[in-house]
C-alpha cells in the first residue's frame, strides 16, 4: 500500500499535513509530491514545505491511492499541470481509490470522475454540471472516490482512506492514538 499526496503552490495547510499525518499513524506509505521541478511548497497560509519527492522522480501507477489536497489557488495550479488529468483518469478507470478535497473535487467534476457518483466538496465549488449526486456530509465514499468538504473534514477524510485501505481495529488505533472522540469509549475499553 503506498499513497501519493500532490503538492502544488497554494495547498491547504491541514488538508495536506493531516491526512499525510494520520496515513503515517497507520503505517500506510504516503509519498507527497510537489508537481513543479521544486521540493518547496508553499501552502495558502504561506507555510514552506519540503515534499517527499518531484512530479518527475514517480510512477504513478506505483501507487494504490492518489489524493489531491484543497486550497482554492492550490486546486487551480493542480488543474493546470495537464498530466495530473491524465494520471487520475488512468488511475480512476482502474478502479484504484482517488481521493480529492474542499475545492479539488471540482477537479474530478471537470474530468468527468464525480458522474454518477456520490460525492461533496466545498459548497461554493459543486456544480450541476459534474452530474454527480452532490451530498452535504464531511466526507463521503462511493466505492473507489472519497470525497470531503473542506479542512473541518480532513479527519474524516483521512479516516476513509484509512478504513479503506487498512482495517477498522487500524483505524481505531489510530483514533486512540490521537485521542479522537469517536472512538475514544470503545478502543479504550477493550
Amino acid at each position: 500500500m503506498k499513497c501519493a499526496i500532490f503538492l502544488a503552490k497554494g495547498f491547504e495547510d491541514c488538508e495536506a499535513l493531516i491526512t499525510i499525518d494520520m496515513l503515517r499513524r497507520a503505517d500506510i506509505e504516503v509519498d507527497s509530491v510537489s508537481i513543479t521541478d521544486d521540493l518547496k511548497v508553499e501552502s495558502s497560509h504561506g507555510v514552506t514545505l519540503f515534499a517527499d519527492r518531484l512530479w518527475k522522480e514517480i510512477n504513478p501507477s506505483s501507487y494504490t491511492a492518489l489524493i489531491l489536497p484543497g486550497g482554492k489557488l492550490g486546486t487551480e495550479n493542480l488543474g493546470a499541470f495537464e498530466p495530473l488529468r491524465d494520471v487520475f483518469m488512468k488511475h480512476w478507470q482502474e478502479e484504484k481509490l482517488t481521493c480529492a478535497i474542499c475545492a479539488a473535487p471540482s477537479l474530478f467534476g471537470k474530468w468527468g470522475i464525480l458522474k454518477g457518483r456520490r460525492y461533496t466538496c466545498f459548497p461554493d465549488f459543486y456544480s450541476p454540471d459534474y452530474e454527480g449526486n452532490y451530498q452535504m456530509e464531511l466526507a463521503v465514499q462511493d466505492r473507489n472516490l472519497i470525497t470531503a468538504r473542506g479542512m473541518g473534514a480532513t479527519i474524516e477524510f483521512a479516516r476513509l482512506i484509512i478504513r479503506d485501505l487498512s482495517n477498522e481495529a487500524n483505524l481505531k488505533r489510530v483514533e486512540y492514538g490521537m485521542q479522537y472522540e469517536h472512538s475514544f469509549r470503545v478502543y479504550s475499553n477493550q
